[in-house]
């Protein structure tokens, strides 16, 4: 059975929703923010990790930023835009401050973009010429 493509209004809205979840750190749902699992209010906190697990986590952020920055090189320009378009918006709700984590969060997105772009190709910027 196909996968049926969302119209473009429900892309913009799906987009719109993805941005927002910015603002609280609440999940990567199609159906909205999720509710904290970990920590949440009256919940207990998570168990500490190890230094092994920690580790680990290190390896796989690693391994993902990689990742990323390959599929940036390679994708077409819309991708890119829109990647920095999620970075920008990083913002405070009206009457707060910043949070350091996030507006660091910001900064790493937009250095993994230009990391990605010493890696494009021709043939990667001749395709987006083509798509676009």
């Amino acid at each position: 059975m196909p996968i049926e493509k969302p119209s473009f209004p429900e892309l913009l809205q799906l987009r719109e929703r993805a941005l927002s979840r910015w603002d609280n750190e609440g999940g990567a749902s199609r159906q909205g923010p999720q509710e904290s699992a970990i920590g949440g209010h009256g919940e207990p906190a998570a168990p500490r990790l190890s230094n092994a697990e920690l580790v680990q986590l290190r390896v796989r952020v690693i391994a993902l930023e990689n990742l990323v920055i390959a599929l940036l090189a390679e994708g077409p320009d819309r991708q890119i835009a829109v990647a920095r378009e999620m970075a920008a918006y990083i913002s405070p709700r009206p009457g707060c401050t910043h949070h350091p984590l996030t507006i660091h969060a910001a900064s790493h997105m937009i250095d993994l973009i230009e990391r990605a772009g010493c890696f494009r190709t021709e043939d990667a910027e001749e395709e987006a010429d083509r798509d676009g």
